[in-house]
C-alpha cells in the first residue's frame, strides 16, 4: 500500500525467507485478491476503493521531489502563444516556478495557482463558481458552463487515482466535472502524478487511461514498459 507495488526480491530481503516461500505467499495473496500478483512480485489491487481526499497542506508534504521533477518537465511543454488549462493540484501547482514562457496564457480553477501565476507576470483567468476548500479548486455548474467555450492547446491535470482499469479517478464528482469537460476541451491533455498514484481508484472517473499523456517519475511496475501514453521524467 505504501510503495503501490514490490518485487520477490524486496520480500525476501524484508522477511528473511526463501524465494519459494514468498512466490507461494503471493499466490495465496493473489487468491484472496488482497493484491495481484506480476512477474518478478506484485502490485497493489485497485479494485480497493479509496474514498478519502487529504486537504491540500497534507498532499504538498507528500512526494515533494517528484512532484519538483514531474513540475519542471510539464513546465518546459509550454511554447509561445500556447492557451492553457491549468487544473488544481500540488503536482500541476509545481509547474508554476519553471515556467517561463510569458506568451502563454492561462486558465484555472485553482485560487492559488491564479495568484501565483499573476504574480509571476503571467495573464491568468481564474473560472468562477464554488470554492472547495479541501482542494481549493472552483467547481460547480457556473465554472462547467465557463469552461465549456473554451479550447486549449494544452491541459495539465491533477489526479487522485490511476490504473489502467479505472483510468484517471477522483473522490468528487464535482471536481471530476470539471476535470473531464476541461480535457475533452484540450487538444494536449497531460496527467501529471507522481508513482504513488498508480493502482489507486477513488470514487469519480474522469478520463479512460489513454486519454492523456501520463507525465510520472517512474514505472509503477514492469507490465507498464512501453506503454506509449506514459512519459518518465
Amino acid at each position: 500500500e505504501e510503495k503501490g507495488s514490490v518485487t520477490v526480491q524486496e520480500l525476501t530481503e524484508y522477511f528473511k525467507a526463501s524465494e519459494s516461500t514468498i512466490r507461494r505467499d503471493l499466490n495465496i495473496l493473489d487468491k484472496k485478491g488482497a493484491l495481484i500478483k506480476v512477474f518478478g512480485g506484485a502490485v497493489q489491487n485497485d479494485r480497493k476503493l479509496n474514498t478519502k481526499e487529504e486537504k491540500v497542506s497534507l498532499r504538498m508534504e507528500l512526494h515533494q521531489a517528484e512532484k519538483q521533477r514531474i513540475g519542471c518537465y510539464a513546465a518546459s511543454l509550454v511554447r509561445p502563444e500556447d492557451f492553457i488549462y491549468l487544473d488544481a493540484g500540488t503536482t500541476t501547482g509545481a509547474m508554476i516556478p519553471y515556467l517561463t514562457e510569458h506568451s502563454a496564457s492561462f486558465v484555472t480553477n485553482a485560487v492559488s495557482h491564479a495568484l501565483q501565476l499573476a504574480e509571476n507576470g503571467f495573464r491568468v483567468i481564474l473560472i468562477g463558481g464554488e470554492v472547495k476548500s479541501s482542494t481549493e479548486a472552483i467547481v460547480g455548474n457556473e465554472a462547467y458552463v465557463a469552461l465549456q467555450k473554451y479550447h486549449f492547446t494544452k491541459g495539465f491535470f491533477g489526479t487522485n487515482g490511476i490504473s489502467r482499469r479505472s483510468g484517471f479517478t477522483t473522490p468528487d464528482i464535482n471536481e471530476a466535472m470539471i476535470k473531464e469537460c476541461a480535457m475533452k476541451h484540450s487538444h494536449m491533455p497531460y496527467v501529471l502524478c507522481d508513482h504513488s498514484k498508480f493502482h489507486q481508484t477513488t470514487p469519480v472517473c474522469f478520463g479512460e487511461f489513454t486519454s492523456a499523456q501520463v507525465l510520472t517519475d517512474r514505472l509503477p511496475e514492469e507490465s507498464y514498459q512501453g506503454t506509449s501514453n506514459l512519459i518518465i521524467v
